[in-house]
């Protein structure tokens, strides 16, 4: 992990080498020493590869990585801050203003002398650590040669044998049969069936199954199974998987040794096309290692002989399988299967005659089998502790570390000793050890964030790039990816590699928000500490008055609690290195603060790139100092209660991301400090704000996202300038007057067009002019998300095509005609419609063949709406329909029967007269019977009923009645 910081701080430091350089007549000797430290980070990070991977075996090299790793880390802070000085030099007559601001002035002379000297210091630092290199036989090796170096020790143990089974099978008979009927077919083409999956869900066992199964036995003429190294070599495996489907009277090894790779694969497909053949192929790494094998194999042929696969990247299971039909990914043991196998492994096999021991024991095991989170092998492991473990006490012991027992397996007083380890430990490092260096760095980012904590992937994405984990792809292949999209592929690349989980897809196919499994965030942590990477100080965990990090520590993760009483203070100056730190608090946090704790975060933490400070509900003030925190990439006072911005934060340059969302009784003063910012790319401005000046965004030609335009408060003419936006949220006003016409008259005058938007979000308060949102609608037509609310006229072009990317609309308080319904069922990737409190006619047609891609319906207080037709054919693929408040919709349309997709119906707070026609036994319940799911709200009957697949009814009483803003933000975030 330390060759991923050097390189990190290599690229990090390049633009400021060539800034200083720039300056060199001012700066003197000081450039020549900086570009002799990038030289001799460069030279040392090839070392770096064969240390980090002996870090595991030997003390004194993690030492020397530890040294190696922190002093890439001061060059970077002294050069970069030094960097900041000459730019602030360089900015002409503003320089005098700026540098005051700085927490030191300083004399070029005296100031060169320093960082000179500092520099010095760190260059002999890793001139003596580079000199020691073959004291401790490290050496400069390939990336290829550390992996092998770190896979070779771990091979022996993860090899897998068709001949072991596993004693105890839960929760595979489904997967086992599906896989079956994929393998036993008499369909003349050859196919590879994949499974792909985290380490430890039961891949292997899986496959096990399928070949004990007789249908496979008798289907199949002859069969091999091998486990695939992480070093794999394609005529090695080749040659094995001949030896075993072939009789060892026909040949001997010694006549393969003498065979070329091709000859053996030529042998290996001939045998296949003669004979019904099924390999397995267990736990296969990379795309390479399929592609140097899979000449052996007449894909596509016709022949009934079969590949089953396993994988834990998505990306070698989609190259080999060529489709998403054969793909299976075995899901976590739910709690009834999870205590059925640890049962199966543990309490059937000892003496449960005591039926108070067997009761205290199952409590016990209930409670630690939490901690396993559905995964087979974390349950086996527990299984396997306790099975040696006889009484309630020792059952008690392993309760109170079951993590450690979980992660290390049963020999944790032996890895003491050994240095091994048999946990899932072992088993999920090797997904970590098989990263490359720059998502090592990103996956253990991951450990700061809370147990269970759902994660934004967009927010991730940003602190990312704040870290400087994530470069632009441009310089490497000439593209013009941006940072964002890097980040988001690096985010996909750990979804594949089974490391992290989605929570939730948009619509658009993204990830929209992830999480850790409980046992991979376990892993995380581990490593984390480790490396030294960040810390965690949890304030739930015990009463916690006053915490301070042990070391020197770059990131800081603080759980806060309602319930203690919380002081963090750099009162010492140990914390001065810290980069990054993260409040992760409770909404609504509200507890006596300490006044000290905000003056101390905004003053002490001069280092500071990322800084998180949320849901901190108790009044402070930003203080001046704040401007001392130059080094700044990341901001967010999410959901905080702040007084608002001074001047001094116009000193902080290097901000890519300032949020300041959310709604609190005050009002944010905003000023006009976003001059320098040139680097944003992501503002969040709060609900309310009041602005002294117009603001102004000349020079963010940088800026991706802008969230709470208020127009009349905004240069105009900037404004418009912004075309590389890809999120716009803007708030139009009916006082606003001019300013919304000297818009429109811009937009069309200029032809603009925000050809980069994406997302677009137009709220409007009183009576707006007549075509304002058609007009700024109209200049933005590579939209994927479009929401509407206020008093709009909404009108889309009748051309749905212009629109070919829309894939959710939301419309609030809008006037919408009768023929925009017909515009919208054409639109070719509509997912998600929502229609709030429209006005429009009496009735609506969802004509045959209209919203063919459409998957969520929401229709919530629709006024004038009498009757809404559906036509057989209409929206096929609808999954989800939401239906409330509605008071003069007579009935459920006829088509909705035919909708055979539909799992779940809500119809909420209805008339009575609707609610008897489709509850159970009324004239309409046999349109909607067929739905899986179906909740019936009565609000005014206080009367909820719920129906399941098989109909059967269940009634209880109904909750209060939910806000409007509530119901459309659920809709907003489906």
């Amino acid at each position: 992990m330390a060759e991923a910081v050097v390189g990190m701080v290599t690229h990090g430091i390049k633009p400021l080498v060539d800034l200083i350089t720039q300056q060199g007549q001012f700066l003197s000797g000081v450039s020549y020493q900086v570009e002799l430290a990038e030289a001799e980070l460069h030279l040392i990070r090839g070392f770096l590869k064969d240390a980090d991977s002996r870090t595991g075996d030997d003390e004194v090299v993690r030492k020397w990585v530890q040294l190696i790793r922190d002093s890439a880390y001061d060059l970077d802070d002294v050069i970069e801050s030094f960097a900041l000085k000459v730019a602030s030099k360089s900015r002409g007559g503003t320089v005098k203003v700026l540098l005051k601001r700085f927490a030191c002035i300083f004399n070029h002379v005296v100031d060169r002398y320093k960082i000179g000297s500092e520099i010095e210091d760190i260059m002999n630092k890793l001139s003596h650590l580079r000199s020691s290199l073959e004291r401790y036989n490290i050496r400069q090796i390939s990336v290829g040669e550390a992996v092998a170096s770190t896979f070779k020790r771990q091979r022996d143990r993860r090899l897998t044998y068709a001949h072991e089974v596993e004693s105890h099978i839960v929760g595979l008979e489904q997967n086992t049969a599906i896989l079956v009927k994929e393998l036993v077919t008499e369909e003349k083409r050859h196919r590879v069936v994949s499974i792909w999956g985290m380490g430890g869900s039961g891949k292997t066992t899986l496959a096990k199954q399928v070949l004990l199964q007789n249908e496979v036995k008798r289907h199949f003429d002859c069969f091999a199974w091998l486990c695939i190294s992480q070093q794999c070599e394609g005529r090695d495996v080749l040659e094995e998987v001949l030896i075993k489907l072939i009789s060892s009277t026909q040949y001997t090894r010694k006549e393969f040794s003498s065979m070329r790779k091709d000859e053996i694969a030529q042998k290996v497909c001939s045998i296949q096309r003669e004979k019904r053949c099924l390999v397995v192929l267990d736990d296969i790494w990379t795309q390479e290692a399929w592609n140097s094998i899979k000449a052996g194999f007449p894909i596509n042929e016709e022949t009934e002989s079969r590949i089953l696969l396993t994988t834990r990247k998505k990306e070698v299971a989609l190259l080999a399988s060529r489709n998403n039909e054969s793909l299976h990914q075995p899901q976590a043991l739910d709690e009834k299967q999870s205590w059925e196998l640890f049962e199966k492994i543990v309490i059937c096999g000892t003496d449960n005659t005591d039926s108070g021991i067997y009761a205290q024991k199952t409590e016990i095991g209930k409670k630690m089998l939490v901690h396993c989170a559905g995964l087979p092998l974390a349950i086996r492991v527990l299984a396997g502790v306790l099975s040696r473990r006889e009484t309630v006490e020792e059952w008690n012991t392993v309760l109170r570390n079951v993590d450690v027992y979980i992660m290390r397996g049963t020999n944790v007083i032996d890895r003491e000793n050994t240095g091994q380890e048999y946990g899932v430990s072992a088993v999920l490092a090797l997904s970590y050890d098989d990263l490359p260096s720059q998502l090592k760095l990103c996956f253990l980012y991951l450990s700061q964030f809370p147990e269970d904590h759902e994660i934004p992937v967009k927010r991730l994405t940003q602190l990312w790039i704040a870290e400087g984990f994530i470069t632009s792809m441009t310089e490497i292949h000439g593209s013009v990816e941006t940072m964002e999209e890097v980040s988001y592929s690096c985010l996909t690349e750990l979804v594949e590699r089974s490391m992290v989980q989605v929570v939730k897809y948009g619509f658009s196919g993204k990830v929209n928000i992830c999480r850790l499994h409980d046992l991979m965030r376990d892993l995380c942590l581990q490593k984390a500490e480790e490396e030294n990477f960040l810390r965690v100080v949890n304030f739930s965990s015990g009463p916690v008055w006053k915490t301070s990090p042990i070391g020197k520590v770059r990131r800081l993760a603080l759980y806060l609690d309602r319930n203690v009483n919380y002081e963090f203070t750099n009162r010492d100056g140990g914390d001065c290195h810290i980069r990054s730190l993260l409040y992760f608090a409770p909404e609504h946090f509200h507890q006596e603060w300490n006044q000290k704790v905000t003056r101390s975060v905004f003053n002490d933490f001069k280092l500071l790139r990322v800084l998180k400070f949320e849901n901190i509900d108790r009044r402070f003030e930003l203080p001046e100092t704040i401007g001392n925190l130059v080094h700044l990439r990341f901001l967010s006072l999410k959901n905080s209660t702040f007084g608002g911005l001074t001047s001094s934060v116009s000193n902080l340059v290097l901000l890519q991301t300032l949020d300041l969302q959310g709604y609190q009784a005050l009002s944010h003063k905003i000023t006009n400090v976003f001059r320098n910012m040139e680097q944003l790319r992501h503002f969040y401005l709060p609900d309310d704000y009041t602005v002294s000046e117009k603001l102004s965004f000349a020079t963010l030609c940088n800026l991706q996202t802008l969230v709470n335009v208020r127009v009349e408060n905004f240069d105009l003419n900037r404004l418009v300038q912004l075309t590389n936006l890809r999120k716009l949220d803007l708030k139009i006003r009916s006082e606003s007057g001019g300013y919304l016409k000297k818009l429109k008259d811009m937009l069309i005058s200029r032809s603009i067009t925000f050809n980069h938007l994406r997302s677009l979000f137009l709220r409007a308060y009183g009576n707006c002019e007549e075509h304002i949102a058609r007009d700024i609608v109209s200049s933005c037509p590579h939209l994927y998300k479009l929401r509407l609310e206020g008093n709009l006229n909404f009108e889309l072009p009748k051309e749905p095509l212009c629109y070919p990317n829309l894939t959710k609309i939301m419309m609030i308080g809008n006037n919408v005609r009768g023929e925009q319904i017909e515009i919208l069922e054409k639109l070719p990737n509509l997912r998600v419609l929502c229609l709030s409190n429209v006005k429009f006619e009496k009735s609506m047609v969802f004509s045959q063949g209209g919203f063919t891609h459409l998957e969520i319906l929401s229709l919530f207080w629709l006024k004038r709406l009498e009757e809404w037709r559906v036509e057989k054919g209409a929206m096929p693929g609808l999954g989800r329909l939401h239906i409330k408040n509605c008071q003069k919709l007579k009935e459920v349309p006829d088509g909705v029967q035919h909708i055979t997709t539909l799992k779940e119906l809500t119809i909420d707070d209805m008339p009575s007269a609707f609610w008897r026609r489709v509850r159970e036994g009324g004239e309409d319940f046999y349109k909607i019977k067929h739905v899986p799911s179906l909740l019936i709200i009565n609000i005014s009957k206080e009367r909820r009923t719920e129906y399941s697949g098989d109909s059967k009814e269940s009634t209880v009483d109904a909750p209060p009645p939910d806000e409007k803003t509530e119901e459309i933000q659920a809709a907003s975030t489906s």
